[in-house]
């Protein structure tokens, strides 16, 4: 039977895929990009790999992009604490490749091949990994296949299969079941996915539910993140912080009219916006916004600080740190595509915020079930939840709780995946 779905994916699926993948680089960039990059593909890996001890062994880390890059990293970073191995990490997307280049924790950063029979036999004969790691879901079948073949042990790490997966459609299910016939492991973030993954014929003992590697993340950022200083000393003493992270347009429009409401009622708020993209046109946007209302100051400028009530960050990379100095935070997204990282402000036991937008993700959804976190649909509930927590400390201070104690007890997924993963080497 696999012998029949290898045929039919190489003949019927790849062709137009790549036919598909062609056309449209000429109208989309970042395909453009990936395409170009993967040109030296090869070459580059030989140079790399000439560079390396080959009596190590090798251990080989795949993801998407970044965000399944971020899950990845506290396993790199802790196997390159204990063991002295290779280690190599491939992407598929440009954003995630150009963005990792500089990824100290890793031998060789390269892209995935395009899932041909002969590129994916050229990769693993150049790399010969000991042992491959799959992020999250980002698997490729002909990789899969000569994986098999060469008997390298494989797992997909931080595992999520939702009920309604396309994956579950007459023919790509039973594709799929063929296709994680051999698997050695999955590791799955939850039970629901653990059970999704059995659906497809694999045995129970190769699967199991670890967490996700997401809370380590967040967790050993945070003790990093508060030993960096942004601010002066005692700068915001006597005051209440409020941190607007990671924002776009819609957010703005619901947040900032409740935040100007809330800072004319409590002369000790002070806002930090930190908006997704701070381009210049953004910037102003948002300054323009405040002008008759509160005098504003970018990050950039904070040596002419003059006692302004909202500060604008015109940086990036610094949010996991702004949020140490909050009393509660916004998180952004979840009025427009999807909501971003609301584990960043409740590792530091603060109230979250959040717009409606939160269907795919648990942990919004856990937050906001446990009582750590609140969902904002308009301007006027954000006027009275903002007013709730700042005139209830016990509140606001028992929401912060429930934040921080989720994210401790939800930490420890990388040393259960560490264990799996040494047991193969």
């Amino acid at each position: 039977m696999k012998n029949i779905w290898y045929l039919f994916y190489n003949l019927f699926v790849i062709p137009p895929a790549k036919i598909f993948i062609y056309f449209f680089s000429l109208f989309n960039s970042k395909i453009r990009i990936g395409l170009q990059d993967r040109k030296k593909l090869f070459e580059n890996l030989i140079i790399n790999l000439a560079g390396i001890d080959r009596k190590k062994k090798m251990i080989w880390f795949h993801s998407a992009s970044m965000g399944e890059f971020e899950q990845a990293k506290p396993i790199i970073e802790k196997i390159k604490s204990e063991m002295d191995v290779n280690i190599i990490i491939t992407f598929f997307s440009p954003s995630g490749y150009r963005n990792s280049l500089k990824y100290p924790f890793a031998e060789i950063i390269s892209y995935i091949p395009i899932d041909t029979p002969i590129l994916t036999e050229r990769f693993l004969n150049y790399v010969r990994p000991n042992i491959a790691i799959f992020m999250r879901y980002d698997i490729w079948p002909n990789m899969i296949w000569r994986l098999d073949k060469k008997k390298t042990p494989y797992f997909i790490v931080d595992a999520t299969m939702r009920s309604q997966t396309k994956r579950k459609l007459p023919l790509i299910f039973d594709f799929h079941k063929s296709l994680f016939s051999n698997i050695t492991g999955v590791l799955t973030v939850s039970e629901e996915d653990a059970a999704n993954f059995k659906d497809f014929g694999i045995h129970d003992s190769k699967i199991e539910i670890i967490g996700d590697t997401r809370f380590d993340r967040v967790f050993t950022k945070s003790i990093d993140a508060k030993s960096k200083k942004l601010f002066k000393e005692n700068f915001f003493d006597g005051k209440k912080v409020f941190v607007l992270g990671s924002s776009w347009e819609n957010d703005e429009d619901v947040m900032l009219p409740a935040l100007m409401k809330l800072m004319e009622y409590d002369q000790s708020v002070i806002t930090i916006i930190v908006p997704h993209e701070p381009t210049i046109p953004h910037l102003e946007r948002i300054e323009n916004t405040l002008f008759n209302y509160y005098s504003s100051i970018r990050f950039s400028f904070m040596n002419n600080y003059n006692n302004e009530r909202v500060i604008i960050i015109d940086s990036i990379g610094i949010l996991l740190t702004l949020y140490t100095y909050a009393d509660a935070a916004y998180v952004g997204g979840s009025f427009k595509q999807g909501i971003h990282n609301v584990l960043e402000p409740a590792v530091y036991g603060i109230p979250v915020l959040f717009g409606p937008k939160i269907e795919n993700s648990r942990e919004a959804n856990a937050l906001v079930s446990l009582g750590g976190a609140l969902v904002i649909r308009n301007k006027n509930e954000a006027y009275r939840a903002l007013r709730k927590l700042f005139t209830d400390d016990e509140y606001r201070t028992g929401m912060g709780k429930i934040s921080a104690e989720f994210v401790k007890q939800n930490t420890g997924a990388t040393d259960k995946i560490l264990k799996k993963i040494y047991l193969q080497l």
